[in-house]
């Protein structure tokens, strides 16, 4: 074996050996973060509680316009997830309750816990698919697809969902539209609904 081929050899072994110095990274979220995630926390000050995350305890109430809450458990609220390309969250729904059409960057898993709902995702070719969930079903969405969830039983219902990402995102497409500052007629002109219409879904979410 030549010499520059060794030494290309140990420089991706000292490369590699750098790259799992740590087991993990606890995210600081009192520092900035970047596009890789939170810089890590001190190690000489984590300990067993950085690990746990009990925000999923309690009842929750759903009296929002969805009649839904959502408890995320992203790396911001669960700094251990940093790096570690996973985070959870909570869907807890009430009687007749709705996660409406939203997106994340990541794929996702739902499992129901309580009740029964409907939830589904839509793909480019405008397919959707679809079903309904009882207790301990599981399904998956894939990455980036529209999905939804939708209480269809006669009792709140609970979920919980996994996504392969720290920080995964979420944007849900009516607050997107008609929540923030995009122009009433621009609204109009991308989802072909009538002016009465849009504004009275800017009125609804506080924005006209």
């Amino acid at each position: 074996m030549n010499k520059p081929a060794i030494f290309f050899i140990f420089s991706i072994l000292a490369s590699l050996s750098h790259a799992i110095e740590l087991d993990f990274c606890v995210g600081d979220p009192s520092l900035p973060r970047g596009p890789q995630g939170y810089a890590c926390k001190n190690p000489a000050t984590i300990t067993t509680d950085d690990f746990v995350y009990t925000g999923f305890r309690g009842e929750r109430t759903t009296t929002n316009i969805f009649r839904n809450n959502v408890t995320l458990a992203f790396a911001n609220a669960f700094p251990a997830l940093n790096g570690l390309g996973i985070s959870m969250a909570r869907l807890d729904f009430g009687i007749g309750g709705v996660i409406p059409l939203h997106s994340h960057r990541t794929s996702e898993v739902i499992i129901v816990n309580r009740g029964t709902i409907i939830a589904g995702f839509i793909d480019t070719s405008n397919t959707a698919y679809y079903k309904r969930l009882e207790v301990g079903d599981v399904m998956v969405f894939p990455q980036a697809m529209l999905h939804f969830q939708v209480n269809v039983g006669n009792t709140p219902a609970t979920a919980f969902v996994s996504l392969n990402g720290a920080n995964p995102g979420l944007q849900l497409t009516t607050p997107s539209l008609f929540a923030g500052n995009l122009p009433a007629d621009i609204a109009e002109q991308i989802t072909l609904l009538s002016h009465n219409e849009v504004m009275r879904l800017k009125r609804v979410f506080g924005t006209a």
